[in-house]
């Protein structure tokens, strides 16, 4: 039987999703592209993009502008399947922008270490009014 949120794989998971998000805010792109799994089955869907396997996830990390990348995490939840594959989800709002977006992320624990292997970013509409 699979148990969900194993204490020491849901602290492995989170320390990646953290290393993640540190990579991602300061635009250490050599961390963005070892997290995601070198695969042409791996996608990154984006708030402008839908990028299919890893080379287009690593150009596109390449050419992204680095600034704006600050973000404040408003809700996250990392829930880790048995010991090989997790999920992590997130709110967040951008330093002085009034959208909210979202984030998900599917990890699974590959040879070399946790990788993701499937993300979508989007942003919901501004409020009306």
């Amino acid at each position: 039987m699979m148990t969900l949120n194993l204490p020491e794989v849901l602290a492995e998971v989170t320390a990646q999703f953290e290393r993640y998000e540190r990579a991602l805010t300061t635009n250490d792109v050599a961390v963005l592209d070892e997290l995601f799994f070198k695969s042409p089955h791996t996608l990154r869907y984006g708030v402008t993009e839908n990028l299919y396997g890893y080379e287009a996830i690593a150009a596109f990390r390449a050419g992204r502008p680095a600034q704006g990348l600050q973000r404040e995490i408003l809700r996250r939840a990392i829930t880790t399947y048995g010991r090989d594959f997790a999920t992590a989800n997130i709110e967040f709002r951008r330093a002085g922008a009034g959208r909210t977006g979202r984030q998900s992320q599917t990890w699974l624990r590959t040879a070399d270490g946790w990788r993701v292997v499937a993300a979508h970013v989007s942003l919901l509409a501004p409020p009306a009014g």
